[in-house]
């Protein structure tokens, strides 16, 4: 699980409702029934209408990334492909078919099957960056989704609010009820901005971060495979691989 997200999510709904008591409202003042439902339900018909309906329900699914993700340790990997490059240099590249268990990594799994089998490099390169781009497809049309959302939320929250105005001022009179009138109307505004910038749009950068750290991780997968299978020195790949870690981090492991 990815505690910064919790965290995130905990906090921002803990700062306002926080905001709430300390103000010394009342949580009933702020809850009402039509406005979640010219908000939410405002901003998933919109998804809906940009997007096709296969690709809006897959995103509940990209969505527990936000939650649920992890990716390899960079420095893990390089260590796995060096490691299988030093096999393959002493052993020959036949020798990685017994390493094949070993591997947990099912994009390293793929890249090591087909220098086994002989595949030709420029093929190799094709098939796995092929891979790649599906991979960033994917992860792009969950976030676009999301991305969505988080744009018509807003806009929601403010048809709610005028609909709320139209409403209230249709019916003067009773001066008494104006203030609590207005009040109502202004709630879908704020569930506009709350489902947009607590839920929607971070949800989306956070899925556009682990998608980038995804792709980097089959980038440098590609980047050794393609080393190993021309058969260069375990300690250039290190090397060229490395260039993928941050200089520091670097440091910190040679020491």
């Amino acid at each position: 699980m990815d505690i910064a997200s919790v965290v995130g999510v905990i906090v921002a709904f803990a700062l306002i409702l926080g905001s709430i008591i300390i103000g010394g409202g009342s949580f009933a003042a702020f809850f009402d029934a039509p406005s979640v439902m010219v908000v939410f339900g405002g901003a998933i018909a919109a998804a809906l209408i940009c997007f096709p309906l296969s690709n809006f329900l897959g995103v509940f699914s990209v969505t527990m990334k936000v939650f649920f993700w992890k990716v390899e340790s960079v420095s893990d990997v390089i260590k796995q492909i060096v490691s299988l490059a030093e096999v393959a240099r002493r052993d020959g590249l036949l020798a990685l078919e017994s390493k094949m268990s070993e591997i947990d990594n099912a994009f390293i799994t793929l890249g090591v099957q087909m220098a086994v089998d002989g595949t030709r490099p420029e093929v190799m390169e094709d098939i796995m960056r092929t891979e790649l781009d599906a991979v960033a497809t994917r992860h792009r049309d969950g976030k676009a989704v999301l991305d969505c959302m988080g744009r018509f939320a807003p806009a929601f929250g403010m048809i709610g609010t005028l609909m709320g105005l139209v409403i209230m001022l249709g019916d003067m009179s009773d001066p008494s009820k104006i203030g609590a009138g207005m009040a109502v109307a202004l709630l879908t505004t704020m569930y506009g901005a709350i489902a947009a910038n607590v839920v929607f749009l971070p949800f989306a950068e956070k899925l556009g971060f682990t998608n980038r750290q995804e792709l980097m991780m089959m980038e440098i997968v590609i980047r050794g495979i393609m080393a190993i299978q021309s058969g260069e020195n375990p300690r250039i790949i290190e090397q060229k691989l490395n260039t993928f870690v941050p200089p520091k981090q670097r440091t910190e492991e040679a020491a």
